[in-house]
């Protein structure tokens, strides 16, 4: 009598799992405001330096201005003559003209941190990377020793208190410090909650569960985190819109309990019986006592077992001592820095493109709902190794074409083409990325899998702060970014033929079950073709007689049909 046997019995997709898919689905709007309002916050729009003769133009007279001498927009003038301005070259600018978004107000254009001191947002944003970095090892850590759910409150109060502190700052010292304590809980609120979900969900249920959730609820955060930004106007009264709504998660203790699975592992099975009588009560079903005896029994023996061969507790690092375990975990890790790399590139990458950066960021923000609908009707046929493969290739395709796009064409007069093409993209990144979230959780065994997934994230976290440096590259030859971001797609789609495939399997709950876990298996064994083969297999069987001969009657009604 194993926990999944136990949880069929409670319940594996009744109330409680609604419940916690909801709440799920709020920690998914909470991670979207939180990790974007990091671009939303320190967007700079189109400036140039003040002078009196500039006063009454429109922008578009300003920016002629500026073309018809071939200056750049930190460039001082003397003044304006006949439209055409007058260059100083003994002076520095001290005040600017912002072609603001709708009136929005950033951080840039309030503190004036442009030209000279332009790196100022970006050295924000490399603490907050840091920050993630070092949040996700720290609660990582945590989830494996004092659990889930406790973990993912410390994690999503810590951001939030970041995101607080960040919207009263007015210094670059001040501003580093809040981001990097922002950064903390970073995309470590949102695994820590999968991963509570992902193990009182049933298998068969886990696809469509996990990804609807994510598809409808992040993308309703992405599609309206920027019209919000615009609406509030001010990026400091914004930062209140995405940081107050994180006190949500202190009820998540009075609706779920803790993971059962986890407390299974460091040997709690009263307090996992509790946890299970829980499900089963909110569920409305009757489990009898002796279930649950037999239940921790079936614990305990095991437990006796597994001391006797293993003196040791499993640890991550204990992954990689023996040969199937380490070349998994050094798969994932560096399928995560593609991924993660790959996924923030694109996300992030939406200035000059002939449309306003917040409508082109809210609209094609729209795929995350077929992205979760594709995962929902492919994954479970064609495998996650499948899924995983496919997407990555695809997205690569996609990512290609856009960028030589990008090269050839004038952005303003195919801004509706562009923003097609970037769409696309995102819709191959966002598929990549959740399915290897589901992918990964499922490989790694459940007494590391809290440590284990929030490394493999803290390299691909760390991997994000490339992302600045791959849009750079454009400034040489505008497809380049795109170019190797596709290169390390097509990558990690062969990476992922290496890894087992995890669909109809018992997933491995140590490390002794995961190094055995889909032994002798193909790298191009795919549960698609294999029912293919299967059912060919047993076409033939029934097309023949006992001496082998082929039964006509067979063969004509197979062809037939």
């Amino acid at each position: 009598m194993d926990f999944s046997q136990v949880l069929d019995k409670c319940g594996n997709y009744g109330r409680f799992q609604v419940m916690i898919l909801l709440l799920y689905g709020y920690t998914n709007i909470l991670g979207s405001l939180h990790y974007f309002s990091q671009t939303l916050i320190t967007f700079t729009p189109e400036h140039w330096c003040f002078h009196a003769d500039l006063k009454g133009l429109s922008m578009e007279e300003i920016r002629s201005v500026y073309q018809n001498i071939s200056a750049s927009s930190c460039t001082p003038l003397l003044g304006v003559v006949n439209g055409t301005g007058v260059v100083a070259t003994d002076r520095k600018c001290s005040s600017w003209i912002f072609d603001r978004e709708n009136g929005y107000e950033s951080i840039t254009t309030e503190l004036k941190w442009v030209c000279d001191k332009s790196p100022h947002s970006a050295v924000g944003q490399s603490f907050f990377f840091m920050g993630s970095v070092v949040g996700t090892i720290i609660f990582g850590y945590l989830s494996d020793q004092i659990g889930r759910l406790p973990s993912l409150l410390m994690a999503t109060l810590c951001g939030g208190t970041g995101d607080f502190i960040t919207s009263f700052v007015h210094t670059l010292p001040w501003f580093a410090f809040s981001r990097f304590m922002s950064g903390l809980s970073t995309d470590t609120m949102y695994y820590l909650m999968y991963i509570l979900v992902f193990e009182y969900l049933s298998p068969k249920s886990r696809t469509f569960g996990l990804n609807i959730i994510l598809a409808v609820f992040y993308c309703f955060g992405l599609m309206t985190s920027p019209w919000a930004a615009i609406w509030i106007g001010n990026w400091r009264h914004y930062l209140w819109l995405a940081s107050l709504p994180a006190l949500g998660v202190l009820i998540y203790p009075f609706l779920i309990c803790e993971s059962a699975q986890w407390l299974l592992t460091k040997k709690k099975y009263d307090k996992a019986v509790i946890c299970l009588k829980k499900v089963a009560k909110f569920n409305g079903r009757q489990v009898e006592e002796s279930v649950f005896d037999e239940f921790v029994t079936f614990y305990r023996e095991r437990a006796l077992q597994d001391d006797k061969l293993n003196s040791h507790q499993d640890t991550f690092l204990a992954m990689f001592m023996t040969p199937r375990l380490r070349r998994f975990t050094l798969t994932l890790l560096v399928k995560s820095v593609i991924i993660t790399l790959s996924c923030d590139v694109i996300n992030r990458n939406m200035e000059g493109l002939g449309t306003s950066p917040f409508k082109l960021f809210s609209f094609t923000s729209i795929v995350y709902l077929p992205a979760g609908v594709a995962i929902l009707l492919l994954q479970n046929k064609i495998g996650r190794k499948g899924m995983a493969c496919t997407a990555l290739f695809v997205g690569g395709l996609i990512t290609t074409m856009t960028g030589f796009l990008i090269a050839q064409l004038d952005p303003m007069e195919n801004a509706l083409l562009l923003a097609i093409m970037v769409g696309l993209g995102r819709f191959g990144a966002t598929v990549s990325y959740d399915a290897e979230i589901q992918y990964a959780a499922e490989i790694i065994p459940t007494s590391v899998r809290g440590q284990a997934v929030s490394n493999i994230h803290v390299v691909g976290l760390a991997s994000s702060s490339l992302a600045f440096y791959v849009i750079y590259l454009a400034q040489y030859y505008k497809p380049l970014p795109s170019i190797f971001i596709s290169c390390l797609m097509f990558f990690g789609a062969g990476l992922c033929l290496t890894l087992p495939e995890t669909l109809n399997k018992k997933l491995p709950e140590t490390l002794a079950d995961g190094e055995k876990f889909a032994l002798n298996e193909s790298f191009l064994y795919f549960p698609c073709f294999s029912r293919k083969e299967k059912n060919f297999s047993a076409l033939q069987l029934n097309c023949t007689t006992s001496d082998g001969s082929p039964q006509l009657s067979n063969i004509i009604h197979t062809n037939y049909f």
